[in-house]
């Protein structure tokens, strides 16, 4: 079956853009789409392009979300959830709806790629790791992630309490609501422990940031994903859990050099759900090659994923953390 053409419609700077396309890159975790941004400027172009509104989502050029009667326009649109909540663009799950019923995205996942249980898990459920900008979320999210990005610890309070204060809220409040969404983790004592995709303690993988500082990551995905997230070169290294043996993972331009070159990954989630820190980090590692990533899973039966080959883990990773320090 050939791929979907999604084309995200929209007037110059409507403020609902990154909102569409975050969701629409949030439905496609795994999958395999051609995606394509245009402007629209004036009501002629909107009549010729279909655009009922701005953004307009067209699955092959038909819009699955239109109402009865829509007629062309460069007016901003809304969108309605089944509760009736006005929204400035589709809820995820109503886009995987639509690209379903379509019937022709397909898995870009080769032989022996993982589930898309276990695609979801890496990005809270299919909902995606880029906070809302409501409440302040958005803006201490990213002040955490700037600044284990600078200094490989978790920012302190005095850091925190004046991005907080813009939202008319405190650093605790806002750190608990990130919390409660799985965007990071706290300690008993209410300190940052991991904001994914950095830790806050030592763990199998560490990151060299050019430019920045050496970081740990929560797994494999998350270190694969810091790149991609900061637009900066890296020297990843790990140790496959089975043998001991070293991975390194170099990254420049945007291209990664794998060492050994046989080198996957095992993407897989502990059933029962909860945090991804609990969940599922811990089953997302590199191995040096299939065989030991192989014998890992039959050494942990309760634990369900697959191998994902070096491509497919870059592209997890960067559809994961790419959008998350974007304004």
């Amino acid at each position: 079956m050939s791929r979907m053409r999604i084309t995200v419609l929209l007037v110059p700077e409507c403020p609902n853009a990154p909102l569409a396309l975050e969701r629409v890159t949030a439905a496609l975790v795994g999958q395999a789409a051609e995606v394509e941004l245009v402007e629209v400027h004036d009501q002629e172009q909107a009549a010729a392009r279909r655009m009922t509104g701005s953004p307009t989502i067209l699955l092959d050029g038909v819009d699955p979300f239109a109402p009865a009667g829509a007629v062309p326009s460069v007016s901003c649109r809304l969108y309605r959830d089944a509760d009736g909540k006005a929204d400035g663009a589709p809820s995820v799950a109503a886009l995987r709806e639509a690209f379903t019923g379509a019937g022709r995205v397909e898995a870009e996942a080769p032989e022996g790629c993982c589930e898309t249980d276990a695609l979801d898990a890496v990005g809270r459920a299919g909902r995606g790791r880029r906070a809302s900008a409501e409440g302040g979320l958005r803006a201490v999210h990213q002040a955490v992630l700037r600044h284990f990005a600078d200094t490989g610890t978790a920012p302190g309070s005095e850091v925190l309490e004046p991005v907080a204060a813009q939202a008319g809220r405190t650093a605790r409040q806002v750190l608990a609501e990130l919390a409660a969404e799985d965007f990071l983790t706290l300690d008993e004592a209410g300190q940052i422990r991991a904001v994914y995709p950095f830790s806050a303690v030592p763990s199998r993988h560490r990151v060299r940031i050019d430019g920045g500082a050496e970081v740990w990551s929560m797994c494999a995905i998350d270190a694969l994903g810091i790149p991609a997230m900061l637009q900066a070169d890296v020297v990843i290294s790990s140790t496959d859990p089975v043998n001991g043996e070293p991975v390194t993972v170099t990254t420049q331009g945007g291209a990664a050099t794998w060492k050994p070159e046989d080198a996957v990954v095992f993407v897989g989630e502990r059933p029962g759900g909860g945090p991804a820190a609990t969940a599922c980090c811990d089953a997302l590692n590199f191995f040096t090659c299939a065989a030991s990533a192989q014998t890992w899973s039959k050494e942990h039966p309760g634990i369900p994923g697959r191998v994902v080959a070096q491509a497919q883990a870059e592209q997890i990773a960067a559809r994961t953390f790419g959008p998350l320090l974007a304004p």
